[in-house]
């Protein structure tokens, strides 16, 4: 069981930003600006597309809670830990 997982951040060409987890992050992303059908639903034709935070969290169990929380933040949290003024562990 491979135990190397991240949480992404994703930014949209109108700014918004979009969080995910996977194991192989520069994948994931290629999927996402591929578009359909393996990228995000959510991120179809909202490019160019940025990634913009990348940080390893363990296992799924954390990477899926870590990425629940983060998706409810607003939006000055989330920027807060794209320049690094928070970090992840500051959070649980």
């Amino acid at each position: 069981m491979d135990s190397s997982w991240f949480v992404y951040m994703v930014r949209t060409a109108n700014g918004s930003l979009y969080t995910g987890i996977s194991t192989d992050v520069p994948r994931r992303f290629a999927e996402h600006q591929a578009g359909a059908p393996k990228g995000a639903r959510s991120l179809r034709g909202k490019g160019p597309l940025e990634l913009v935070f990348c940080s390893p969290v363990g296992d799924r169990s954390r990477a899926s809670k870590l990425e629940w929380h983060i998706k409810r933040w607003p939006k000055q949290r989330k920027e807060a830990l794209v320049v690094g003024k928070l970090s992840l562990p500051d959070m649980l």
